[in-house]
């Protein structure tokens, strides 16, 4: 790390520069990326974070859920600050930082930088001329049938074309492959977590459209005749094709439309940002997209359920928690249609717990010990679905202390997954029943309380989620994560996760569980829960027996009996 920080300010000066930004993300704004070029200068490898590198001076920001882990991995070289503390960035000023304006939005760098420092635009990445990272993008895209969908590509091409001819545009770009994958009912193997197909669209309001990609990607999207040959658009022939396209008015989406693209397009039209409707269209799941994650997690159910009763029951040998998360994808393994993980596996024992996003590494690994508390945070993506579960798993008796904590974390769980959405129907309300119980006692956790979730997509999925600010109207279709938490420092931590959605019965609006996997009950207070909170209890463990008890071995079905 320290030779590459080296390495980097050798350069400040051929590029007339006073410091370099460098992003999480790649130049596709996702999340989860194959690239990290944050982790080749900063050794940080949380997911969402960025570094500058000053002459004589390095800053890391991330946010709540890095805390511990930013410091950890690298507090020795870099002063660590919220994200709160990039807005209007004052920790320097008059200084010149450069970027590469493909991975940063113009909204970004006024943001952030423009007030007090100013901003120069370098080409070439100065992380890959340092440690390029050699990276197999080679893998075709695929198509989904509308079968596995439930909608076809024109219906979804139309329903954007509405929305330019609303809004007076002759073009929209599609700059989020996710919303391209969603589109055109495609997905890829471009995300070491997600099928997302790195590939962008222009849409046209009469329809026309154009994806832009690697043709060796598409070929079978063309010889299956998804998209026409004419359709198809390779991506260094971008430029070129831009200044072709007849028409007015475009729009970007100032949240992955990066600098880069947005002054290609600005050569030739006028541009109107907005944010691609696509992500809200994509928000809500049909019928068959809640169909097939209702599967998906009848059989990601018995994967973890065999798990936490081989964990606690079965297993006698003293095991590492990098043991614990190649077992757990063994019994995922053993359910056909699992395909990979959706995120690399949470799994910290005692202390390790504490780090919201804990990563397992040889380094920091601990032999699991049958006295702390384990949290195991996994999901899975399956043909077709995606899943997302934490449970918090005791082995001996604990502190009444731990188990009243544990019990608060619960009835806020609880509290969500009962939401009257007719009267709470934004995230920032339903957050605040979450965290109640754990607020009489002073207690609180620095993340969201759930986050959007795609249809065999990303595991993250905006707009929707139940946090501190997000305003946004929760409706019927939805996919939300339920997860509050409790972290205590340096000992242990606790979380508790299913994903729901959003169900119409008798015109009212209501969460249902996708998630079908037994409680720890070993951790809970029975004395501290209401009836109404032990009734919701008693009927979602019947539930999970009803729907996965057939899959299992006559012990492990008799120890999931237990829980009713």
């Amino acid at each position: 790390m320290k030779k590459n920080i080296k390495k980097l300010r050798k350069k400040f000066k051929k590029y007339n520069i006073d410091g370099y930004v460098i992003p999480k993300n790649d130049d596709y704004f996702t999340e989860y990326s194959k690239i990290n070029r944050l982790k080749i200068i900063s050794n940080f490898s949380g997911s969402s974070g960025l570094a500058i590198i000053l002459k004589n001076k390095n800053y890391l920001f991330t946010d709540g859920r890095y805390t511990i882990q930013s410091q950890l991995e690298s507090g020795k070289d870099f002063k660590i600050y919220g994200f709160e503390k990039l807005i209007n960035c004052d920790l320097f000023k008059n200084l010149t930082l450069g970027i590469d304006p493909k991975l940063f939005t113009s909204n970004q760098v006024k943001k952030f930088f423009l007030k007090n420092n100013k901003i120069k635009y370098v080409n070439t990445n100065l992380i890959d001329e340092i440690q390029k990272e050699r990276v197999n993008f080679s893998l075709p895209f695929y198509s989904l049938k509308k079968s596995i969908v439930g909608e076809s590509i024109n219906s979804k091409i139309t329903k954007i074309s509405k929305y330019l001819k609303k809004n007076k545009s002759d073009y929209i770009f599609i700059s989020a492959p996710e919303n391209v994958a969603w589109i055109l009912n495609i997905r890829g193997s471009d995300s070491p977590n997600s099928p997302v197909p790195n590939s962008r669209l222009i849409i046209s309001k009469t329809k026309k459209i154009l994806l832009i990609s690697k043709l060796s990607k598409c070929k079978k999207l063309i010889k299956n005749k998804i998209i026409k040959k004419n359709q198809f658009l390779e991506i260094n022939e971008f430029p070129k094709k831009i200044l072709k396209l007849y028409g007015k008015n475009f729009i970007i989406d100032d949240k992955s439309c990066s600098i880069f693209y947005e002054n290609l397009i600005k050569s030739k039209f006028n541009i109107i940002k907005k944010e691609d409707p696509t992500y809200h269209l994509k928000a809500i799941k049909n019928k068959t997209e809640i169909n097939n994650m209702i599967n998906a997690h009848v059989i990601d159910g018995v994967a973890v359920t065999k798990f936490i009763y081989w964990i606690k029951k079965i297993n006698k040998n003293k095991i590492t928690e990098i043991d614990a998360i190649k077992k757990l994808e063994k019994f995922r393994k053993m359910q056909k249609n699992f395909l990979y993980p959706s995120f690399d596996t949470i799994a910290g024992s005692g202390k390790n717990g504490a780090i919201i996003h804990y990563r397992a590494k040889k380094s920091s690994c601990r032999v699991i010990d049958k006295k702390d508390i384990f949290l195991c945070d996994s999901g899975g993506q399956y043909k077709y679905g995606t899943t997302d579960v934490t449970r918090t798993i005791s082995f001996t008796r604990q502190s009444l202390v731990k188990k009243n904590i544990f019990t608060k974390v619960l009835k806020g769980h609880i509290a969500v997954a009962t939401t009257d959405i007719n009267k709470d129907d934004i995230g920032k309300n339903i957050d605040k029943r979450a965290r109640k119980f754990l607020k009489k006692s002073n207690l609180d956790y620095e993340h969201g309380t759930g986050h959007g979730v795609g249809f065999f997509l990303n595991v993250h999925e905006g707009p929707q989620s139940i946090s501190k600010i997000n305003k946004i109207k929760i409706k019927k279709g939805m996919i939300l994560s339920n997860e509050p938490g409790y972290y205590k420092k340096n000992s242990y931590g606790i979380r508790l996760e299913n994903l729901i959605y959003v169900n119409k019965r008798n015109n009212k609006l209501f969460f249902e569980n996708l998630t079908m996997v037994p409680f720890e009950n070993d951790l809970i207070n029975f004395k501290l829960l209401t009836n109404f909170e032990k009734n919701y209890l008693f009927k979602y463990h019947l539930k999970v027996y009803s729907k996965i008890s057939k899959y299992l071995k006559p012990l492990e079905k008799k120890w999931l009996a237990s829980h009713i």
